[in-house]
């Protein structure tokens, strides 16, 4: 199976590749990453005090669904740690936050008993206090999978096949123009020319091809395969550790026949 990078942005959590697969093997891994790959996420919440506007509930849901900076080395799901899930340092994360202050209260005032294992988004807004309000709760966060709810999933994958565009004598070059938001095309007087780089990530291919009987759209027999990572785990670590559930997957498979 050969493996290409379209395009990579770390800082964002995006990767893109070109994947000469079927796309069975496709749908396997994003189901996969969506469902199988481990994460940290707060599951138990203890209140000391909460005297803002909002329930605990409602606060306690907003916790959970902040990512969490996920060390995979570190932690064990509970079902599989030694403590067999009663609770210990490798398989739970113990994070307080305590705020009296008016305005608001932001994730990045939370304190880990983990450096490595932070909320990912420090400027995420938990809730506003007023004068004389106060905020003291204490989360135990830990590894979960997508399947058993949406916060323990690492990210997005979605895919599709491969798009080839193709221009011939187009009747009407301006109008395409119009409707070119995302670059594909660049008029040269009246000719259009199609920017190879902005196809594969293009959402509007098939309008395009029912402006112009001289824009035709085909598609190829390979993937592309895109990876939005929440910022709990790198997408590279994304992908390796869903082939390594895969192969896990296949392995009990075997021995059970």
């Amino acid at each position: 199976m050969k493996i290409e990078k379209l395009s990579e942005d770390k800082k964002a959590g995006k990767l893109s590749l070109l994947i000469a697969t079927e796309e069975v093997f496709a749908n396997t891994i994003r189901r996969i990453i969506l469902e199988d790959v481990p994460t940290l996420a707060v599951e138990d919440l203890e209140f000391k005090d909460n005297s803002s506007a909002l329930y605990d509930e409602m606060v306690a849901l907003r916790l959970g669904l902040i990512p969490i900076k996920t060390d995979l080395k570190s932690y064990n799901l509970p079902g599989k740690c030694k403590c067999a899930g009663a609770g210990c340092a490798q398989c739970q994360l113990q994070i307080t936050l305590k705020a009296n202050k008016k305005g608001y209260v932001f994730a990045e005032e939370a304190v880990s008993t983990d450096p490595k294992c932070t909320f990912v988004f420090p400027r995420m807004p938990v809730v506003k206090l007023l004068a004389k309000q106060k905020l003291d709760v204490t989360m135990t966060a830990v590894l979960g999978i997508g399947k058993d709810h949406i916060k323990w999933a690492p990210g997005w994958a979605y895919y599709y096949a491969e798009p080839v565009l193709k221009v011939g004598k187009v009747e009407d070059p301006e109008k395409v123009m119009e409707k070119c938001t995302d670059g594909v095309f660049t008029l040269k007087g009246k000719k259009l020319e199609v920017n190879e780089d902005k196809v594969k990530n293009s959402q509007l291919l098939e309008l395009y091809a029912d402006l112009d009987s001289g824009i035709t759209l085909e598609f190829t027999d390979k993937i592309v395969f895109h990876l939005e990572s929440w910022g709990a785990l790198p997408c590279k670590e994304i992908l390796a550790k869903s082939a390594d559930i895969l192969i896990e997957k296949i392995e009990e498979m075997e021995s059970m026949i």
